[in-house]
């Protein structure tokens, strides 16, 4: 469907809210149930309720372009080595077809036994066999005692913080092109010095808690892009680099995803929860913290989920699914419409210097520049609308490079704008948080500062 707010630089634009919220609202009446149960880690299961046209109906066909593109989407939001389709043989069927060795969706299929380190399946069954919900939840940072260092890892530079009872008394940012490195002990020293040289600050180190970009268990990377270079002969490396660095240091430390980490960081400053963070950087990193105040295990990595249901829509690198959240939310996106623009960036510079360019360019008047960052926030607000569908969001908290500097106000408003016109009762719910300057580029390493519990010192008899 047409969006009432264009992108400047992208008329062809069909942003999957729509056509999924008109299905929704034409199924209504004459629908019949759906049931879809992802199953991950420790027997965790989420559950998702729709419905769908019976076989009978006229508009039948368009059942399976619905529950296709959410299926993809919940498979990257919540996470699944077992996908469970309730009500819906058919459905099931092509599914399973789709996720097979050599179906159109074996990358996905890949990538999720590789998290889980199982086989994935999609299993048929009724309505009422679908298993019951079976959600984890845990309370995570908020300790702010002691002297602690926090590190927040990216694909185009690496940020550090030292804090001591709550109070950031150094930070830094070293530029780095970790993806290129196929050596995981390239990776210890450079993430060990960042530690050394924030803790060198204080008086003594109790505690460190990072933030990076991927899939962390256990402190374990089940994947993450800036190892993407290491062979996987060396795989075994890299899972047990955090517990090396752990055992090195010899006191509490914590990696959760970056995105977790922007989501936590909002559930701190702001006080409150039900927080969705989005960490605009080199890909999108997303979290939540629930209305409860806990982060809920879900996989949050809406950069593969798809926004996006226009037939030619930019593919990711990482699936191939067009339409997925790096293209639109990210310096990817920036880099992708740059031409469009008529913004010819540095062609040999590293992407961190590259959106530099971009945002000095900004900074400058040019045009083109504007176009970029005004169709950046309408692909923000209407893709906003979307996640809406999939969690309880009280509060969205930007972060990352690409909303430093001006440009982050200008897609504020373009973001803030679809949502009054098109979905003005999200409007009215929602609250967008644009941090300080500061917050927004180190608000994840300071967040993950506080993960680590520091042990409490028996006292001494006296």
């Amino acid at each position: 469907m047409m969006p009432q707010i264009v992108p400047p630089l992208d008329p062809v634009f069909r942003p999957a809210v729509l056509a999924s919220q008109s299905f929704r609202e034409q199924v209504k009446e004459s629908g019949i149930s759906l049931i879809i149960g992802l199953e991950r880690q420790g027997g965790h299961i989420s559950r998702f309720e729709t419905r769908l046209f019976p076989a009978s109906h006229p508009q039948a066909e368009r059942n399976w372009p619905y529950v296709e593109r959410l299926v993809k989407f919940l498979l990257w939001q919540r996470g699944a080595h077992t996908i469970y389709i309730g009500g819906a043989p058919e459905i099931a069927a092509r599914l399973s077809a789709d996720y097979a060795q050599n179906g159109s969706r074996a990358r996905d299929a890949r990538f999720m036994e590789r998290i889980y380190e199982r086989p994935f399946r999609v299993i048929s069954l009724s309505t009422e066999e679908v298993p019951p919900a079976n959600e984890s939840g845990t309370t995570a940072g908020h300790h702010l005692n002691g002297c602690r260092v926090g590190f927040d890892l990216g694909a185009s530079d690496r940020k550090a913080c030292a804090v001591v009872d709550g109070q950031v008394i150094y930070s830094e940012e070293v530029i780095w092109e970790p993806r290129l490195q196929n050596d995981p002990d390239y990776h210890y020293r450079e993430i060990l010095a960042s530690i050394h040289s924030a803790a060198s600050r204080l008086p003594r180190l109790d505690a460190v808690g990072g933030s990076a970009a991927g899939i962390y268990i256990e402190n374990q990377p089940r994947y993450a892009s800036i190892f993407r270079s290491v062979p996987p002969q060396n795989r075994p490396q890299v899972q047990n680099l955090f517990r090396r660095i752990k055992d090195e240091l010899g006191i509490p430390l914590e990696v959760i995803n970056d995105g977790d980490a922007a989501a936590l960081a909002g559930a701190m400053s702001l006080h409150d929860n039900g927080v969705l963070g989005l960490a605009m950087g080199s890909s999108l990193a997303a979290g939540y913290v629930d209305c409860h105040g806990r982060i809920s295990g879900w996989l949050n990595e809406l950069a593969s989920a798809p926004v996006d249901d226009a037939p030619n829509a930019p593919a990711d690198d990482l699936t191939g699914g067009h339409g997925a959240g790096s293209q639109y939310l990210s310096q990817q996106c920036i880099f992708r419409l740059a031409p469009r623009a008529g913004l010819h960036l540095p062609q040999e510079a590293a992407p961190a210097e590259k959106l530099t360019f971009a945002q000095k360019q900004l900074d400058a008047g040019h045009p083109g520049a504007l176009a970029i960052w005004q169709t950046l926030g309408i692909y923000l607000g209407y893709s906003l609308a979307h996640y809406a569908d999939f969690y309880e969001i009280k509060h969205v908290l930007l972060l990352g490079r690409c909303t430093s500097g001006t440009g982050g106000a200008l897609l504020l408003s373009a973001a803030q704008q679809v949502l009054k016109h098109e979905f003005p009762s999200l409007a009215e719910r929602i609250q967008l948080h644009l941090p300080d300057e500061r917050t927004r580029r180190l608000g994840q390493a300071i967040a993950a500062a506080s993960l680590p519990q520091i042990p409490t010192q028996p006292s001494t008899p006296g």
